[in-house]
């Protein structure tokens, strides 16, 4: 008898290819990257680091590990990679428990304003219940004012900056954060999980040269499984000697028991994919797409935050982002609602959707296919039969 999970999962691959993925967080992994994580490493129980294990029988594991290390060392051009934490969540809390005491403080962009759950959101996250959070917004067209957090760093004196977004349109200037940081002896953490694809595109600035500690997911821009990795950067090491292994030791066992070996070995098959010059071209290919999509939504009179990235944030009426949404939704199109800067909604209620290329540019859209993308969402915004719209998505992506 056909087990009804492996029907749903066909059901759920079927889902992606017939529909636009247009939600920013979201990829398509390789092959390979799909078939490590479906391998037998995932009966192995790993414990440690390699060399260091609590279980026997790690040996090909270790080379598996540290094989994946050095890809992203290398990649990436850190001094140090953890690549246990099992998503982005657990790898910033982390790092938080390495280098904080309680109730010191940690200064990180609002989640209204397109910051991070982890970044100090107050009182309902292990950041904003365990340490005194101090939050920094954008301004009325969306940007960060460094000035202003310039201010804000000097008069509060946080322990550690988070310099990461997850619905911030714009680039972000490493080099600016590392400068305010340093101003009052603060970690800078980089956590660059939405724009990891783009920096080692080369298309985005890098955050090595600047951060103290870097950390991002895997399966965003870099195409890889679900996972997460802690950089240590040289001048992270200048700072503190020991910062390595305190981040080692907050990992396992901080936080973590046995790291998920499969997923390990597809982050290093990830990190191999996004050497190439394909990956760049690729890189650069996204940021086309995004800057086609976005003019497309501005000609048809939508107010759009960005885009000069991968993600664009767009006012589709007060309150009206979820109901948008669901809209798409059924013309078989794939967003997310999101606040807009400023927002006069709710979280549960927002003006705004948030947009991203990264998937559609895996598989193979160019900027022409963006406009088309473009038309198709203010149709169905300004009332057009989704079910037409849906029908006529699922026939164009057979293309794709």
């Amino acid at each position: 008898m056909k087990d009804k999970m492996l029907e749903l999962i066909k059901a759920e691959e079927k889902r992606q290819k017939e529909q636009i993925q247009l939600i920013p967080s979201e990829n398509f992994a390789s092959e390979d990257v799909m078939a490590a994580i479906g391998s037998g490493l995932t009966n192995k129980y790993a414990e440690g680091y390699p060399g260091r294990r609590y279980y026997q029988g790690n040996a090909i594991i270790d080379e598996i590990e540290n094989l994946t290390i050095a890809r992203g060392k290398e990649l990436l051009g850190v001094e140090h990679l953890n690549v246990q934490p099992y998503s982005g969540s657990p790898a910033n809390s982390a790092v938080q428990m390495a280098l904080l005491e309680r109730d010191d403080k940690i200064c990180g962009l609002k989640l209204s304003a397109g910051g991070h759950l982890t970044h100090g959101h107050p009182k309902i996250t292990f950041s904003g219940k365990f340490f005194e959070s101090i939050q920094y917004d954008v301004e009325p067209d969306g940007r960060i004012d460094y000035d202003k957090l310039e201010n804000l760093v000097k008069e509060t004196k946080p322990k550690m900056i988070f310099a990461g977004t997850t619905a911030y349109p714009y680039v972000l200037d490493f080099k600016r954060f590392g400068e305010i940081a340093d101003s009052v002896g603060a970690w800078l953490v980089a956590d660059i999980s939405h724009i990891v694809g783009l920096v080692v595109g080369g298309v985005h600035m890098s955050p090595v040269e600047y951060a103290h500690v870097i950390t991002s997911t895997t399966h965003k821009s870099l195409r890889g499984p679900r996972g997460a990795f802690i950089g240590v950067t040289k001048k992270g090491l200048e700072k503190d000697l020991e910062l390595a292994k305190k981040i080692d030791k907050a990992v396992f066992p901080g936080l973590q028991g046995g790291p998920h070996e499969n997923a390990i070995a597809a982050m290093g098959i990830a990190f191999a994919e996004a050497s190439t010059p394909e990956f760049k071209e690729y890189a650069v290919q996204v940021l086309k797409n995004a800057k086609a999509l976005a003019e497309t939504l501005k000609k048809n009179g939508f107010r759009v935050f960005g885009t000069e990235n991968h993600l664009m944030v767009v006012d589709v009426g007060r309150e009206m982002g979820k109901q948008v949404a669901l809209d798409l939704e059924a013309a078989n199109i794939i967003v997310n609602a999101n606040t807009i800067p400023h927002e006069e909604g709710s979280p549960l209620r927002p003006s705004g959707i948030r947009i991203g290329t990264p998937a559609m540019t895996t598989r193979g859209m160019k900027e022409e296919d963006m406009v088309k993308i473009g038309e198709l969402i203010c149709q169905v915004i300004k009332g057009e039969n989704k079910e037409k719209v849906a029908n006529e998505v699922k026939e164009w992506l057979k293309n794709f």
